[in-house]
């Protein structure tokens, strides 16, 4: 299926679903929906970090420190990061990931409420080429020397900061 027809759920400022529309009519519209952010890391705690393909509907290009996507109508949030999971990193023999929060990314007209999970990848991955041009296994100290010199998804970015946050009030 051509991602651009995908239906979503439309949701409500409490992340309740009040309608339907494909994932064009969505973006277009500026509709709020779901996503799912998957923080993937090695066996030795290493970061997944990605440049996603030219041809994403959104965000092209740019780098990327979560794997995830939106979440499809009807789906739960924790059946869509495993999915999207599986997905961009080409293997099917990863544990359900682990949900830590949720926050509601607003930014230029765009709004979705934001599932952050994380899972680690013991396996070889095989990233979807149409998802993934680029990739390694960062350490975290790496991915912070290269925030301000790669060009990252805002989304995740932001995520991400909201991640460093979690980790602080969780030690």
């Amino acid at each position: 299926m051509n991602p651009a027809e995908e239906v979503l759920d439309i949701v409500d400022e409490r992340d309740r679903v009040i309608g339907r529309a494909t994932r064009a009519e969505v973006y277009a519209s500026g509709l709020r929906h779901r996503c799912v952010f998957v923080l993937a890391t090695d066996a030795r705690g290493r970061i997944f970090v990605h440049r996603r393909t030219a041809t994403k509907l959104v965000f092209p290009s740019l780098y990327d420190m979560f794997v995830g996507g939106v979440v499809g109508a009807g789906e739960e949030y924790d059946d869509a990061a495993l999915r999207e999971a599986q997905e961009e990193l080409g293997t099917a023999a990863l544990p359900r990931p682990e949900p830590l929060f949720r926050f509601l990314y607003e930014n230029d007209g765009q709004s979705w409420w934001s599932a952050v999970y994380q899972v680690r990848c013991e396996g070889p991955v095989n990233p979807q080429a149409e998802e993934v041009a680029w990739h390694s296994f960062l350490t975290e100290e790496e991915l912070e020397q290269r925030l301000d010199q790669w060009d990252w998804v805002p989304d995740g970015s932001f995520a991400y900061e909201r991640l460093k946050a979690h980790r602080g009030r969780a030690r």
